[in-house]
């Protein structure tokens, strides 16, 4: 294996890891809510059974790994390289910041005022994506999408639960 080829694994290993990273940040609030708080409120019919949200996110941070991996090897000398990590960056940070709002603090308005800034920067990071590797752009997708269902069950537990 040479050694461009080795660095090109190394970065794909580090930007999934990091995602995965996020994910794991995010779910130390989830856990010790669940039985406690969340199994009790009142939740729309269209709520997913719980089991499905781990390989769900888990699916999506590798996906985001992979987005991140194709924008950041086209260089980090490129200003819109540099600019979609950095909101890729804020994002990321969002997302983890919901649980601890939503779970943590067992506040649904908090996380649902804070799912729709989360859902603007990933749509931020979308657009500067696509900018730099459509690929990347397609592959957060799906993230969008599931975030926006999240908004929507977010709103809907929060307005069932006053």
């Amino acid at each position: 294996m040479s050694k461009n080829t080795l660095n090109e694994v190394v970065k794909l290993i580090v930007s999934i890891l990091i995602c995965q990273f996020a994910g794991f940040i995010g779910s130390l609030f989830t856990p010790p809510a669940i039985p406690k708080w969340y199994t009790f409120l009142i939740k729309p019919p269209f709520t997913p059974p719980n089991w499905v949200f781990a390989p769900v996110w888990t699916t999506l941070f590798v996906l985001m790994g992979v987005s991140v991996y194709l924008v950041w090897s086209k260089g980090l000398s490129d200003k819109k390289v540099k600019t979609s990590l950095f909101i890729f960056g804020i994002q990321l940070v969002l997302n983890a910041l919901w649980s601890l709002l939503f779970f943590g603090w067992r506040c649904p308005v908090c996380g649902f005022v804070e799912i729709i800034i989360l859902w603007i920067a990933i749509t931020l990071t979308i657009l500067g994506f696509f900018r730099v590797s459509k690929m990347a752009g397609i592959l957060l997708l799906p993230y969008w999408l599931w975030v926006s269902f999240a908004a929507v069950l977010n709103f809907s537990i929060w307005r069932l639960n006053p």
